[in-house]
């Protein structure tokens, strides 16, 4: 063999040695890059944790396979990117398969794998577009996910975002909360959390069937307890606390009690109203009248930093309520007319609790403002429309009074903010003034440690409705008129996470995902140069070493 032969096929084996060389070090460091500008294929340090912590074989089966739409087919993309990165941070401990639900023997079988998915928890939505042909089609999916690890299960729906906005930025909201979504189903399936969540009762707070579907959603992420806080020495034991709609007075002993526990770093979740309707029947017929509600806490508010005002925000972007109209025979005819008392809020910040929120259904909701406290940070969390009337106390409510059009140049108010988080270290109440009869001076503490307090002026928020044919409670959110389910569910899982989540997790809610649209116009101008430029550059730059050391060659030989 010729020295020349010998010297190619060195180079050729170094060659081969070198790609296999390179590929051993990638399978064996697991080397990821993502250059995106805003991280999308990166996972927060609390999910990677949560993921490289996993011991046995966690398995999604996502049922959003078939033929879709081209937006449809990026989120099914990015389900199918988010779970492999999943799998990459946990060594191959997370597994999953796209199964589609539509592919039965036929339409009996269909009907009944679909509703075995409606029971274990997955929410269908129904799907309109147009096919190649642009003909209409629609159809039945569900959007999300079985989790399952050895014989235990759990759902998450994985289409969530803000309907009040178009169907691309929902589904693009939806493809930014994909990694907190997934993640959490990964807590809730694993039994990670024991948090304890502490309701207060008395002082005519919402009873049992009117927290039942509250009751049901906290117990399916934490542990919840009723707390009384009469006779108590100390509030302790509790990741966080809950107040829901108190129509009396706390007593000092009992402000003094939830205080000091959020001295000691509690949290404390507020759902209050400023305004009390006397007689709420009433205003179908005469109408009544909203007076203060008397609850001893306004103090203990302004010390932590906000006030909730004595009034209440009427908007035009509102839920409906049931009027008869009429009757036919011995039917009454049955109208749904808007009732601005009951806004449908969909104005949210940018704060991970809340951001991507679909549409959260108050009632008699009352605006919340800030006041001087030092070092407390002060994070608005909802706001209403711009479209809003506010009345101060006394507030006269009559259905008859808004029976006519809403229109538009009568709500002018502007945004009105009806909810804040604040976080810091909090003054106590108690600072430089008599702490109550019964407790012990020694152990009182000035200025707390960090904590958190959600005040959100509208106690009916958490309040489930009451089927009016069977009388038992509905979910939380679920509107009984109309059927329509908002994400007051959502939102109080969120600010609970957020509230006792120490892990970090809650932070993936902030991940954001650009749509960047391509210019139509300037696309169809420069069609033709870009198709060459794709085509004829790459062909010339895999062509250029060879011309350029036959160049070489030819100029060497020739000398």
């Amino acid at each position: 063999m010729s020295e020349r032969k010998l010297h190619i096929l060195l180079e050729s084996i170094m060659f081969v040695l070198g790609v296999w060389l390179v590929n051993q070090l990638a399978d064996s460091f697991n080397v990821r890059l993502d250059l995106t500008e805003e991280k999308k294929y990166t996972v927060s340090n609390a999910t990677k944790e949560l993921l490289r912590n996993l011991e046995e074989e966690v398995f999604f089966e996502v049922y959003l396979e078939g033929d879709f739409p081209g937006n449809f087919k990026r989120f099914q993309g990015a389900i199918a990117e988010m779970l492999d990165r999943f799998a990459a941070e946990s060594d191959n401990v997370i597994t999953y398969k796209f199964t589609d639900p539509s592919q039965a023997n036929n339409t009996q079988a269909r009907s009944q794998f679909y509703q075995s998915l409606i029971n274990r928890g997955l929410e269908p939505t129904n799907l309109s577009y147009k096919n190649a042909d642009g003909d209409r089609m629609e159809k039945l999916i569900f959007p999300g996910a079985m989790v399952s690890k050895r014989m235990r299960e759990v759902s998450v729906n994985l289409l969530k975002g803000n309907s009040a906005l178009g169907p691309e930025e929902q589904l693009n909201q939806a493809i930014e909360g994909l990694e907190y979504r997934l993640a959490a189903a990964i807590v809730q399936l694993e039994g990670i959390s024991t948090k304890k969540i502490g309701y207060i009762t008395g002082h005519g707070v919402l009873d049992s069937l009117s927290i039942a579907g509250f009751r049901s959603t906290v117990l399916s992420k934490y542990d919840l307890f009723n707390v009384s806080l009469k006779g108590k020495k100390e509030l302790s034991g509790y990741d966080a606390v809950v107040v829901a709609k108190p129509d009396s007075a706390f007593s000092e002993q009992d402000k003094y009690l939830m205080d000091q526990y959020l001295m000691r770093g509690g949290n404390i979740l507020f759902f209050m109203d400023a305004l009390s309707l006397p007689d709420p029947d009433s205003m179908f017929g005469e109408g009544t009248v909203a007076i203060p509600r008397e609850l001893n806490l306004t103090d203990m508010l302004f010390r932590y930093g906000v006030r909730i005002n004595q009034n209440y925000i009427l908007d035009i972007n509102s839920g409906q309520l049931p009027v008869v109209t009429g009757n036919i025979g011995d039917q009454p005819q049955i109208q749904m007319i808007p009732w601005p008392f009951s806004p449908v809020l969909t104005h949210f910040s940018g704060h991970p609790s809340v951001r991507n929120l679909d549409a959260i259904l108050g009632q008699f909701v009352s605006e919340v403002d800030t006041v001087k406290a030092a070092g407390i940070k002060k994070t608005p969390l909802i706001t209403t429309s711009q479209y809003t009337k506010v009345i101060g106390s006394p507030v006269r409510v009559a259905f008859n009074d808004l029976r006519d059009e809403l229109r538009p140049e009568k709500f002018t108010d502007g945004p009105r903010t009806i909810g804040y988080l604040l976080e810091g270290s909090f003054t106590s109440l108690y600072a430089n003034r008599l702490i109550p009869k019964g407790f012990d001076k020694m152990s009182f503490v000035d200025k707390g440690t960090s904590g958190k307090v959600i005040v959100i002026g509208d106690g009916d928020m958490v309040r489930n409705e009451i089927d009016p044919e069977s009388g038992e409670a509905l979910g939380l959110g679920v509107e009984p008129f109309t059927g329509t389910t908002y994400a007051n569910e959502d939102f109080l899982l969120n600010v609970l996470a957020y509230l006792v989540d120490d892990s970090g997790l809650i932070e993936a809610r902030s991940r954001e995902v650009r749509i960047r649209p391509l210019d139509r116009v300037k696309v169809r101008k420069e069609k033709t140069k870009w198709q060459f430029i794709n085509l004829v550059i790459p062909v010339f730059l895999i062509l250029l070493p060879g011309l350029a050391k036959w160049y070489r060659r030819r100029k060497k030989f020739a000398t």
